[in-house]
């Protein structure tokens, strides 16, 4: 994934270092407050943890579960 390429949460690989780059236009506000009350803004760095049943990351050594239906809305990019 090169640095400019963005792809949602949801799709990316178990074990793959990203940043938050962005949230979707579709994510409910207050899942967008929610996530920032979780430590979960634009550019924090992520460790995806797993994807099944439930999207899972790692953030400031803090594991967050993530529903599909909020993931999908998080676009993420390298951290390199």
């Amino acid at each position: 994934m090169s640095q400019q390429e963005r792809i949602r949460l949801l799709g990316t690989p178990v074990g793959r270092e990203v940043r938050l780059a962005e949230f979707g236009d579709d994510i409910d506000p207050l899942q967008r407050e929610q996530l920032h009350a979780y430590g979960l803004s634009v550019p924090h760095k992520l460790k995806v943890l797993q994807q099944h049943p439930l999207t899972v990351v790692l953030c400031d050594h803090v594991e967050i579960a993530i529903e599909h239906a909020v993931a999908q809305h998080l676009w993420v990019e390298s951290a390199a």
